[in-house]
């Protein structure tokens, strides 16, 4: 008789952002003339960039003719958007990459929960806490952990982030395998410095670790003095894989595109000893279970890197931190801290309360709906997670809302 992967069973009830879904859906359905303002998941809400509209109209009108039709794509990305990433991304910043070394994917949530595929099932991996839920959840499945116990998993080692140490996770106080990094970070919206990055590469380095490095919000970064890619950092081409979307930056967040780095040089052994190159296992398992980002994708995608598409894309993460400036002033003289909104998008509170309460209140008294922080794991309890991406208008008004409630 066929069974399942019970592994499956040891997940949460339910998804975080499911969850908030319910319970939004019940009040609406309960309160159908409340209008809801949502400040929680971190979806966009402004229009892709003329420039990327214009090569997407363009892509389309090549698909409509055979002499310019593309089928199936190369698995990795077609090689000019693989090349203007390499080079506007990372060769301009001093960045000594490949476009080679370059996955193009239909989603850094995606990619990162997929490459743990890659690694054995009995190495030792580090989260944050609070912490994405894809990085648990997919090691969850993988059956990499025990049970959960108390809102953590057996198994996991958790790098705490809270108010005492700047919500900047320590380097872990035992010998780890895989590492979940995230700068800006989802969902506290803290930044890595230079030396702090460093820090975690010679960890990596001396305890023969690999590095995931979430990098999803980086075009937020307005400080000069801060690393946009863990790449800057000298040793991380043998110890860190890198994560990147255009979701964030660009709108991309329905139209499905981003890239995931993986340098040549990163290698780890097998159980005989034998290193193996983590670039070819990882193009190996690309060409088995995907076919590639469609070529009009694509060719918008590749559209960021003009210059008016840079100029488009600067226009819109600047109105999204705009929006987050306009929380953070609005929020701190109410008697919060706050972290994250200046080179971030998302703003994190803490309210010194339980987090689902506090939800609840702003959700039944100010109709606006944030993310619990206690979803992000246990030291996000006592916090919200408060998103810019929403239009100005929208943004002034639930915090009008909120402020006249707190």
């Amino acid at each position: 008789m066929i069974r399942i992967n019970e592994d499956y069973l040891k997940l949460h009830a339910s998804y975080l952002f499911a969850d908030i879904a319910r319970r939004v859906g019940a009040y609406q359905l309960a309160n159908p003339g409340v209008e809801i303002i949502k400040m929680g998941i971190g979806d966009v809400t402004e229009p892709l960039p003329n420039a990327c509209r214009e090569a997407f109209h363009g892509a389309i009108d090549d698909m409509g003719q055979r002499e310019t039709f593309h089928g199936y794509g190369p698995e990795q990305g077609y090689p000019f958007l693989r090349d203007a990433i390499a080079e506007h991304d990372f060769q301009r910043r001093g960045v000594d990459l490949s476009p080679e070394e370059i996955f193009i994917s239909d989603g850094s949530k995606c990619d990162c929960g997929n490459i743990q595929e890659i690694f054995a099932k009995d190495i030792t991996v580090a989260v944050p806490d609070p912490v994405y839920p894809v990085y648990v959840d997919t090691n969850v499945m993988a059956g990499r952990t025990g049970s959960c116990i108390d809102g953590r998993y057996e198994n996991l080692v958790y790098l705490e982030s809270t108010p005492e140490n700047g919500y900047m996770p320590s380097l872990p106080e035992q010998p780890v395998d895989l590492i979940y990094l995230c700068f800006p970070n989802n969902p506290t919206g803290a930044i890595a410095t230079v030396e702090q990055l460093r820090q975690w590469v010679d960890y990596a380095r001396e305890n023969g670790a690999v590095i995931l490095f979430d990098a999803a919000y980086e075009s937020f970064i307005r400080d000069d003095s801060v690393p946009h890619s863990i790449f800057e950092i000298e040793g991380a081409r043998e110890t860190a894989i890198e994560f990147r979307s255009f979701s964030k930056n660009a709108g991309f967040t329905g139209t499905r595109c981003a890239f995931t780095v993986v340098p040549r040089e990163l290698t780890v052994r097998d159980s005989g000893g034998i290193e193996q190159s983590l670039h070819s296992l990882w193009s190996r398992r690309q060409s088995t279970k995907f076919n590639g980002v469609s070529y009009p994708v694509q060719r918008a995608a590749a559209a960021v890197y003009t210059p008016q598409g840079q100029q488009e894309v600067a226009a819109l993460t600047d109105y999204y931190l705009g929006n987050a400036r306009i929380i953070r002033e609005k929020i701190t003289p109410l008697g919060y801290d706050c972290a994250g909104g200046e080179n971030s998008p998302f703003i994190w509170i803490n309210t010194g309360g339980d987090s689902w309460e506090f939800f609840d209140l702003l959700l039944t008294k100010a109709g606006v709906v944030c993310t619990p922080g206690v979803g992000f794991g246990n030291c996000g309890q006592g916090h919200i997670r408060l998103s810019a991406f929403n239009t100005r208008e929208r943004i002034t008004e639930a915090l009008e809302r909120i402020t006249s409630v707190l």
